[in-house]
C-alpha cells in the first residue's frame, strides 16, 4: 500500500473514530451522573429558634426549643470548620439530637453554641503563639450568662457538649473548671495518650496502635503545637491529666464519652483511656465505645444525657 492510499484510509477512518470517542465520552458522562448522589439524607425535625451575637472575639447562637423545654442550658462547642450557626444543620448531628427530644417527647435544654473561629483550641496564656483562649472564655461566659439568665431566668444545670475539635475543647474547659458545669458530654474527642512533644519513634508506635490516618494526625500535631509549647503546657491542658484533679474536687461534672473504634483521627485509645479513669476515679462516667469511624455518635443515649431530669 502507498502513501497515498494510506492518507486515503485515514482520512477514512478518521469520523469513525472521533464518533466512537464522543460517544464513549457521552456514556462516561452518563454513567457518572447515574451513579453519583442524587441527594443527601436530611433529618427530619422542627429547628430550635436561633438567634446569634458576638461578645468581643466570641460568636454564639442562642437555640431555643419550639417544643418542650428544660430549665437547662447546654453550651455546644463545635467541631473544626463549624461555627456558631451548626445546631440547625438539618444535615448534622445536632439535627438528630433535637429530632430525637422531639421524637421521644424528651423537654429539650437551650442550646448555645460557641465558637472563635472555625479551628481553635482552649489553652491558657503562655509561650505558644495562639494560646490564650482559655483564659478568656470564663470572663466571656459570665457575661453571656448573665445576659441569658435575665432574659430566661438561671438555668438548673449547665451542660457542656462537643465533637471532636469541640470534644476536646469542652473537657479542658469543664475538667479546669469542674464547679461551673454538672454534664460534659464529649464526642469523639481528641484525647491522646502521648503527647505531640513526644519523640519521633513514639508517634510512630502511637500510629501504628491506633491506625491513625497519618495525614490527620500531622494536622492534629500541627495544631496543638500551635497552642501548647511544650510538655508542661500541655499536661494543663490534656484531659488524661485533668481528670486526676477531680480526685478531690468537691463538684465532679458527670461525663458521657464516646468514640468510634476506627476513627481515623486515632481518637479512640485516649478516649477509652479516659473513661476508664474517671470511673476508677468514682466520676459519674457514660463510656460509649462505638463500631464506626470519626464522630459515630450514639444519637439516642446522648440526647437522653442532656436531656436526664435528674
Amino acid at each position: 500500500m502507498n502513501t497515498s492510499s494510506l492518507h486515503r484510509l485515514a482520512h477514512r477512518l478518521a469520523l469513525p473514530a472521533l464518533i466512537l470517542l464522543a460517544l464513549v465520552a457521552l456514556a462516561s458522562m452518563a454513567w457518572a451522573r447515574l451513579t453519583a448522589p442524587q441527594g443527601e439524607q436530611a433529618v427530619t425535625f422542627t429547628p430550635a429558634r436561633q438567634t446569634c451575637g458576638t461578645l468581643d472575639d466570641l460568636h454564639y447562637c442562642i437555640n431555643q426549643p419550639t417544643g418542650p423545654s428544660a430549665p437547662d442550658r447546654v453550651y455546644h462547642l463545635h467541631g473544626r470548620g463549624l461555627d456558631a450557626e451548626a445546631w440547625n444543620d438539618p444535615s448534622y448531628f445536632t439535627a438528630q439530637v433535637q429530632g430525637e427530644w422531639q421524637r421521644l417527647g424528651l423537654p429539650a435544654p437551650t442550646v448555645v453554641t460557641l465558637s472563635y473561629g472555625r479551628e481553635w483550641l482552649l489553652t491558657p496564656r503562655a509561650q505558644a503563639p495562639r494560646s490564650g483562649l482559655l483564659d478568656r472564655i470564663g470572663p466571656q461566659l459570665d457575661r453571656l450568662d448573665a445576659q441569658l439568665d435575665a432574659q430566661t431566668g438561671t438555668p438548673r444545670r449547665r451542660m457542656l457538649v462537643g465533637e471532636s475539635m469541640g470534644g476536646l475543647n469542652v473537657l479542658t474547659l469543664g475538667l479546669s473548671q469542674p464547679g461551673r458545669f454538672d454534664r460534659i458530654a464529649a464526642l469523639c474527642p481528641g484525647v491522646y495518650q502521648d503527647s505531640p512533644f513526644a519523640s519521633l519513634g513514639t508517634l510512630r508506635a502511637a500510629l501504628q496502635r491506633t491506625g491513625a490516618d497519618p495525614k490527620v494526625a500531622f494536622g492534629v500535631w500541627w495544631l496543638a503545637r500551635q497552642h501548647v509549647a511544650d510538655d508542661a503546657e500541655w499536661a494543663r491542658v490534656s484531659p488524661l491529666a485533668l481528670i486526676e484533679t477531680l480526685a478531690g474536687a468537691p463538684r465532679r461534672p458527670a461525663l458521657y464519652l464516646s468514640c468510634g473504634l476506627y476513627d481515623r483521627y486515632g481518637n479512640f485509645e485516649g478516649t477509652q483511656a479516659l473513661a476508664t479513669r474517671a470511673q476508677a476515679l468514682g466520676v459519674d462516667t457514660e463510656w460509649h465505645p462505638l463500631y464506626g469511624g470519626h464522630c459515630a455518635i450514639d444519637i439516642t443515649s446522648l440526647a437522653r444525657f442532656l436531656s436526664a431530669r435528674d
